[in-house]
């Protein structure tokens, strides 16, 4: 049976819990729930925090997990990212009181105040500089205000939080961040459960991305409608039973659908439908 790590709470346990629902996948009713066994799919579910299933996976006991990137950089766990989920997406910063900083070189000397040391003094040793790291667990955006560090390096979603506290953020980011599912380094990659495993996520990535499009077009205008939907590896055409007009059908992608409609239809398509994709295997 495989066994699988989920984030139990935060902005990553709903996103992820969706995702495997929509890939097939019993999820849990009760957020207190801690393990969910679902035997139709031979897999086991531990609800863990997201900063623990890093190393929780590297120690070899569960096979894979869903967490952040940046909490699998920082944990400095024996684990690998082995496939991009999409959501949660984030930038992590560094942010002062405006007009104290402008670059990383800026730190040198300073203090920095983080819940992710393990990233930041990585970064700071790339780059050459010599500063202090303080860890606090959340809400560092208080940091500077209370005298405990010169700077913060934190996760930036919106910014809302850092203008709020009087802080705005300066330099190139230290990293981009978002919802992976990851393994132990090492482990065997073509394992048949796993590799399962990620077919179903990424049929829900491509679900997600695409919607299938079906239209009506004359004979004589389907070399350039098919330009407008090619597919992903050629539309299906077949005649209709009024000559000289055929059906095309296509995946399209979902933030293009609206234009390709319009396209086609000063092509003289009609009947042009669009459908979700609830699932899909390529």
């Amino acid at each position: 049976m495989l066994r699988i790590a989920v984030p139990n709470k935060g902005s990553l346990s709903g996103p992820a819990a969706a995702m495997l629902h929509e890939a097939g996948y019993r999820q849990r009713k009760e957020s207190k729930e801690l393990v969910l066994v679902d035997r139709d799919n031979e897999v086991e579910f531990f609800y863990l925090r997201p900063r623990d299933i890093a190393i929780y996976v590297s120690t070899g006991r569960l096979d894979i997990g869903i967490t952040g990137r940046d909490l699998l950089l920082d944990s400095g766990a024996v684990a690998e990212e082995i496939l991009r989920l999409g959501f949660a997406r984030s930038t992590f910063r560094y942010a002062a009181e405006p007009g104290t900083a402008d670059t990383v070189q800026d730190l040198n000397g300073k203090t920095v105040a983080t819940s992710y040391e393990v990233v930041v003094e990585k970064h700071l040793a790339d780059h050459g500089i010599e500063a202090s790291v303080v860890h606090l667990d959340g809400a560092v955006e208080t940091a500077i205000q209370l005298g405990v560090a010169h700077a913060i390096a934190d996760v930036v979603e919106t910014g809302t939080s850092l203008r709020n506290a009087g802080l705005e953020a300066f330099g190139e980011p230290i990293m981009e961040s978002e919802a992976v599912v990851i393994r132990r380094t090492g482990a065997d990659p073509d394992e048949p459960k796993v590799r399962q495993f990620l077919r179903r996520l990424q049929g829900v990535l491509v679900a997600r991305r695409y919607v299938m499009m079906d239209y009506d077009i004359r004979v004589e205008q389907v070399e350039k409608a098919v330009a407008l939907t090619p597919g992903l590896e050629s539309p299906t055409v077949s005649p209709l039973h009024h000559e000289g007009w055929v059906a095309v059908r296509a995946m399209v992608p979902t933030s293009d659908a609206q234009r390709i409609m319009d396209e086609l239809y000063d092509l003289g398509a009609r009947a042009i439908l669009t459908t979700g994709i609830h699932a899909a295997r390529l």
